[in-house]
């Protein structure tokens, strides 16, 4: 028997075309302003932890105090741009991965009801194939692939006690 609906998504044209606008703007914004590391790149780059940026706090602190100790070859302006996009970037990627949780939470939810709806189909037309339902052995040897390594044929006899539900289809709407 196939759950419960877990979840129910629908979305409206002009809300998908909402999304999709919004996501084209977002890529818009970010042209020319974010890149993509190679693995090997993304081993040679560090992070900052908590502990690394309350340092570099401190480092801006006596930058301001004391300019005069800053070394010719480096920006104090250009530092400050850094951390303030740094910043910028580091809340929306809060907000993306919030936002990719919960849309991988409901798609699994989604896969999930899916998946059960398919299997009691599946399952019923086993059931019908055991039965001698005409049309329904080609069906069920198809399906029966999915799942490698267990038999495909069917008996050609009834199960005992099953039931199969097979609608019956209206001969005045033929």
């Amino acid at each position: 028997m196939a759950l419960d609906n877990l979840i129910k998504v629908s979305f409206t044209e002009e809300e998908i075309g909402k999304l999709n606008k919004s996501m084209e703007e977002i890529v818009s914004v970010l042209s020319g302003k974010v890149i993509n590391l190679t693995p090997e790149e993304r081993s040679q780059y560090g992070r900052i932890n908590n502990r690394t940026q309350n340092w570099i706090e401190k480092v801006d602190t006596y930058m301001v105090q004391n300019p005069k100790l800053v070394p010719f070859y480096l920006s104090k302006e250009e530092f400050d741009k850094d951390r303030l996009a740094r910043s910028i970037f580091l809340d929306l990627i809060k907000q993306s991965n919030s936002i990719l949780e919960s849309m991988e939470d409901t798609g699994m939810l989604l896969s999930t009801d899916i998946y059960h709806n398919a299997l009691a189909f599946y399952q019923n037309v086993r059931l019908a194939a055991n039965q001698n339902v005409p049309g329904s052995t080609s069906i069920y040897q198809d399906l029966a692939e999915q799942f490698p390594g267990r038999p495909a044929s069917v008996t050609g006899e009834p199960v005992p006690g099953a039931e199969v539900y097979v609608e019956q289809e209206d001969s005045e709407n033929k």
